[in-house]
């Protein structure tokens, strides 16, 4: 099996953790990566001379990163071929004149030994012991606006107006550990623009962000717990990112990581919903605010024994990380082949793509605005959303000889005509006049084929 291949926006996340101060330890369990891999991320990234101390840049790094890792395809038995020989001036090198290990990289290209950064990395780790075991340190309690717990609960029946029947309506609960502060969001689906919706309402609530954000295994957000889906999970990265939160996800087997929000969600349905009568969502998630801000924002809480709304007010909203930028426009990602014409279909309709890319997978991110294109992470082609059914085809992306046919430019075919000669042209002038003069463009075409031949 091949080793995993994670995109620039993945190792990204894993450098905002270390930055954060997470260890390798917690970071691995955190986003599903091997520890050994989010040490070679980071010791790469710090060969490059980044330095993890809340300077700017961790995109280009990322991308140093990704390049250096996947740049090569070489076999871990060819490399150890290669380097066998050169063993003990390596293991010096490291040991004893303390070299770092793009300087060793270095010195063998001097000698002739020809190995990508990467492959030696790997081949010092399993022969010499290159890697450090480091110390993991567990976070206790959470500091004022560090931390905030989600997770869904099922509160019961309520009528939806829009397909005229009763259904069970949900609620995402936020709640910030340190006050126990909460907002409730009521949502008929559990997807992904549920979670992000209720989680940016939240935030507008709270009146601020907090640093990290805990939530359970539900399979339209967390990276780790839901291997089957990756696309939501990258959605749901790139949301964190746009917000400036670190996702803490929890153990498969252990829902309870997150206790405070756990025990608020059979509060919130005994409390809040049962013995209610709410005529529809809207009216539920008027009724849950206004609940969320008076009986259990002023409840003397059973651990802290304090009003969580006040000590929310008094402790806590002032150390939030502010709300900046417009509401996070959700996209729908999926991958889709490059047909023989040019085009992709992406939310059934089809979208052109630069010459060159036929029969390849690509990456489609198409938001309520734009859909972009991505070949290898890198953007190849950008166009307006289009309903359904049409299509949105930019004419440049043809090769040259193809785009008077596709345009049913008559013009280009009487120019191309001229170039040929006066006989031709006067031909062609004849040929593409009339009524519908488009429905001639394949025998001018040939004949052009025909002068070339």
């Amino acid at each position: 099996m091949g080793r995993k291949r994670y995109a620039v926006i993945e190792i990204v996340d894993i450098f905002r953790r270390y930055e954060a101060g997470d260890s390798i330890r917690r970071i691995s369990k955190a986003t599903g990566v091997a520890r050994n891999t989010v040490k070679k991320y980071i010791e790469i990234a710090e060969e490059q001379g980044f330095s993890f101390k809340g300077e700017a840049g961790l995109e280009e790094v990322s991308a140093l990163v990704f390049n250096e890792i996947h740049g090569g395809g070489e076999s871990n038995s060819k490399n150890d071929e290669i380097l066998v020989p050169h063993k003990e001036v390596i293991s010096y090198w490291l040991k004893d004149e303390e070299l770092t290990l793009t300087k060793v990289h270095i010195l063998l290209k001097r000698q002739g030994v020809e190995v990508s950064y990467s492959a030696l990395y790997r081949y010092v780790c399993r022969h010499l012991g290159f890697h450090k075991t480091q110390t993991t340190v567990r976070m206790e309690e959470s500091l004022p606006g560090e931390v905030v717990e989600v997770d869904f609960g099922r509160l019961g029946l309520v009528y939806d107006s829009v397909t005229g029947r009763d259904r069970v309506l949900n609620a995402l609960v936020v709640t910030l550990t340190f006050s126990r502060h909460q907002y409730v969001y009521t949502t008929y689906k559990q997807d992904l623009n549920a979670v992000i919706t209720g989680i940016e309402e939240a935030w507008e609530f709270f009146g601020g962000v907090p640093r990290r954000v805990v939530i359970d295994n539900m399979k339209t957000a967390v990276l780790k717990a839901n291997r089957y889906d990756p696309l939501f999970q990258r959605t749901f990265l790139e949301y964190s990112q746009h917000r400036g939160f670190i996702i803490d996800a929890t153990d498969v087997s252990h829902p309870t990581g997150k206790p405070k929000v756990e025990r608020q969600v059979p509060y919130v349905r005994e409390n809040f919903f049962k013995g209610e009568k709410f005529t529809d969502r809207e009216h539920a998630q008027r009724e849950a605010i206004r609940w969320c801000m008076t009986t259990a924002g002023l409840r003397d809480h059973g651990t802290t024994k304090k009003k969580p709304r006040i000590v929310f007010e008094q402790q806590e909203k002032g150390l939030l990380l502010p709300i900046v930028g417009e509401r996070f426009d959700a996209p729908k990602l999926g991958e889709s082949k490059v047909h023989p014409d040019l085009h992709i279909r992406f939310g059934n309709a089809l979208y052109s793509v630069p010459e060159g890319y036929v029969g390849k997978t690509v990456l489609v991110r198409g938001d309520s605005r734009l859909v972009r294109i991505y070949c290898n992470e890198k953007l190849i082609k950008t166009h307006p959303v289009m309903p359904k059914g049409s299509r949105s085809t930019d004419y440049k992306d043809y090769p040259e000889e193809k785009i008077g046919y596709a345009m049913r430019d008559c013009m280009y075919y009487i120019n191309k005509g001229k170039e040929v000669g006066e006989n031709c042209h006067i031909f062609m002038e004849k040929l593409l006049t009339g009524n519908f003069p488009w429905s001639k463009l394949r025998q001018a075409k040939k004949l052009i084929r025909l002068s070339e031949k």
